[in-house]
């Protein structure tokens, strides 16, 4: 049945007076925003004008989601150091701010995964799980919520913790020449973390594809990329992403500092980070500093490593271990970057080409090596058998200068030379096959008693590896004491001399009537 005319008129009536309060009451919500201009491009920069309110470091975004940092804020315009591929960007395109300074996503799904500075995977292994994002640029930790460094961080380097350790929540520098084992030298510090609890956090920066690949492999091959967080910029990727790389890294090391947890993270390197910035500065006319370099260098360096310590149990007690690395230039460590760095850090380790010209790796120079901190967080066994190691070793490479001119040495001078050749041979390790602790107090111990003076040298590396060996038989109880903070007793003591010494008998030269010279 069809309604009457006057009622589909009062419906029609009713409708367009509820669209007309609608429409009435209706309020559009007005939000200013800033949209500057693009005035020119260049090699990762851009000038931007129109933008009155931004910050310096502040975000601001691009057309085709290109983001940059507000790196120049000067009166009439912004110099941005652009993220991402800027080839589309031209002259005129409008620029947004975001309101927020450069952050990076952290969390517990970053483990495992290979990232750029942006937190964008690079694995192939889908999106990235995140518990929230921190700015890449934190104030470090004052001074009273900071705890001494007490707990040592072992490399599985025996040259390393023997001579020259680190302790957790340490700077300590590494720098060399370049192919000299610095990067090798990182790799297998993380590598012995496995089952010590330490998370850690890999920073390549202006590296080439395949040295970062392979470092992959490595970690992925020995079971370390599960708890290690790779962050990567290719030699092809912008200055502005090699400049915010360690400062990214650093945050998402944070986040499991404050969490409670030990941290290691190495910077790889920051000589790559150093001539990304200096190329910013320049492309933004900054004024140089000294051999023409930015004067600010040094607080680019120093604001970012200030960051690792070791926080307070009212904090969490977690620490932050930063390893360095510097490449110099024909072995001057004397040049701008690498003292500054040497100022900054608590140590350093310097890798010497001549050694490593002369097989002897980890190419690890003792005389110019130094840890200012690690000693206090040394454990008490190693403290023991390698307290007088370091000034032996010091004595033997500069008597063993000496006899290259062919003098005729007296016979306690010929023994300091040849204890030292053995000091030098035990503290020879192959790539990727760090040393347990109980391994290297035993080897240490052996080396103090000068066990292994009467090893021929071409049988140093047979008998170093038995010794090795044979401290898995140690006690339990023995064992227990290398990680405790008492120092060993002479009952320990002379019961691994005694195994060291039936272990090394076998290698003993045999005498004229056929039985061992020992």
């Amino acid at each position: 049945m069809n309604a009457p005319p006057d009622s589909l008129q009062s419906v029609l009536d009713n409708s367009f007076a509820a669209l007309s309060q609608a429409r009435t009451a209706h309020r559009v919500p007005m939000a200013p925003q800033e949209v500057g201009t693009l005035t020119s491009v260049s090699t990762a920069i851009a000038m931007v004008s129109g933008l009155p309110g931004v910050g310096y470091d502040e975000l601001v975004k691009f057309p085709g989601d290109v983001f940059g940092i507000a790196f120049n804020v000067d009166e009439t315009e912004v110099g941005v150091v652009l993220l991402g591929d800027y080839a589309r960007l031209h002259a005129g395109d409008p620029v947004q701010r975001t309101g927020r300074v450069m952050d990076v996503m952290v969390g517990d799904g970053l483990l495992g995964r290979v990232l750029d500075p942006l937190g964008r995977p690079l694995d192939g292994l889908g999106p990235v799980s995140a518990s929230a994002r921190w700015p890449i640029e934190r104030p470090a930790a004052p001074i009273m919520e900071r705890a001494p460094v007490t707990v040592p961080l072992q490399t599985g380097l025996k040259v390393v913790d023997a001579l020259i350790p680190i302790g957790r929540g340490q700077r300590e520098l590494i720098l060399g020449d370049r192919q000299t084992g610095k990067t090798a030298l990182a790799i297998d510090t993380i590598l012995n973390q496995r089952g010590q609890d330490v998370l850690c956090v890999y920073c390549a920066m202006g590296q080439r594809a395949s040295a970062v690949a392979k470092a992959v492999a490595v970690l992925r091959d020995h079971g370390a990329l599960a708890y290690t967080v790779v962050v990567v910029t290719e030699g092809s990727d912008s200055p502005g992403l090699a400049y915010i790389a360690p400062y990214a890294a650093t945050s998402m090391a944070e986040y499991f500092m404050e969490a409670g947890r030990d941290v290691l993270i190495v910077y790889d390197d920051l000589t790559q980070h150093a001539r990304a910035y200096r190329e910013i500065s320049l492309l933004l006319r900054r004024p140089p500093g000294r051999e023409a370099f930015p004067g600010d260098i040094f607080y680019i360096h120093s604001r970012l490593l200030e960051r690792a310590t070791r926080l307070r149990q009212e904090r969490g007690g977690g620490s932050l271990t930063a390893l360095p690395i510097i490449e110099t230039e024909a072995q001057n460590i004397a040049a701008y970057i690498p003292t500054n760095l040497i100022s900054i850090t608590d140590g350093q380790i310097y890798l010497s080409p001549s050694l490593f010209e002369l097989g002897i790796l980890p190419a690890v120079d003792v005389s110019k090596s130094v840890s200012r901190v690690g000693g206090k967080a040394q454990r008490a066994s190693y403290r023991a058998v390698a307290g007088d190691l370091k000034l032996a070793y010091a004595q033997f490479e500069e008597l063993e200068t000496f006899a290259r001119f062919g003098a005729r040495l007296d016979e306690h001078t010929t023994q300091i030379i040849e204890h030292g050749r053995r000091i030098r041979a035990c503290l020879k390790q192959p790539e990727s096959a760090p040393v347990a602790v109980a391994a290297q107090i035993m080897v240490l111990l052996a080396l103090t008693e000068k066990l292994f003076d009467s090893v021929p040298l071409a049988q140093m590396f047979e008998a170093e590896q038995a010794v090795r060996e044979a401290a898995a038989t140690l006690p339990d109880a023995v064992q227990a004491q290398f990680d405790s903070a008492d120092e060993l007793s002479a009952a320990d003591r002379a019961a691994i001399v005694q195994i060291a010494r039936v272990v090394l008998a076998r290698f003993q030269p045999a005498t004229s009537n056929g039985r061992s010279a020992a």
